[in-house]
């Protein structure tokens, strides 16, 4: 069992470099000025690799105005879960 977990770790990790090139390489092929460094991969995942700030990590980890349970990542590759919306459908009344 150790072994596999081990393999599936590994093609994971590979899965996030290759995704993390390809949105480099994406940004890189623009001219400068159009350099937005966010967008989406293959128009489904999501990457952001500008500076997150403690705001915008606050807005996606904790939104509870935001209907969704699974966001795009402050920064990087991917989604995170939304823990203010799961809150607020546990507390309907807060």
């Amino acid at each position: 069992m150790a072994g596999k977990n081990k393999v599936a770790n590994r093609v994971a990790m590979a899965v996030v470099a290759g995704l993390a090139a390809v949105a480099v390489v994406t940004e890189l092929r623009k001219p400068p000025e159009e350099r937005e460094w966010h967008g989406k991969i293959g128009g489904f995942v999501p990457y952001d690799l500008r500076r997150p700030t403690f705001a915008k990590m606050r807005d996606r980890v904790w939104d509870t105005e935001n209907p969704n349970l699974i966001v795009p990542h402050a920064f990087g590759i991917g989604w995170t879960i939304n823990f203010g919306r799961i809150y607020k459908l546990a507390n309907p009344a807060d």
